[in-house]
């Protein structure tokens, strides 16, 4: 199961890296500290997430699995990527922030 996750993960990672280099849309550029206190594994849904960070591009995977991709502003034309995994159950599931 957790090789399923990671490489769910991964897929979405790929899919998205080139949201990176240019501005999300409204709502997805969000401040670190907002990010890792609204996102929770285990303990944020979908609901609570959007609510707290607006919507932001998103991808949704057969298995009912979701991954949402948000930006942290780094300055410039500059953003570190923060992706967050939802499960079957909408929970979230696991995070992580990469750099530019």
């Amino acid at each position: 199961m957790r090789c399923v996750l990671l490489a769910a993960l991964a897929c979405a990672v790929l899919l998205l890296g080139g949201c990176a280099s240019t501005p999300a849309p409204p709502g997805a550029q969000v401040d670190e500290a907002r990010l890792a206190a609204a996102a929770v594994p285990g303990r944020a849904t979908r609901a609570s997430v959007l609510a707290a960070l607006g919507p932001t591009h998103k991808v949704a995977f057969d298995n009912g699995m979701e991954v949402w991709l948000y930006q942290i502003p780094r300055g410039g034309d500059r953003f570190a990527e923060f992706v967050i995994l939802f499960d079957r159950n909408g929970l979230v599931s696991k995070t992580r922030r990469r750099e530019p």
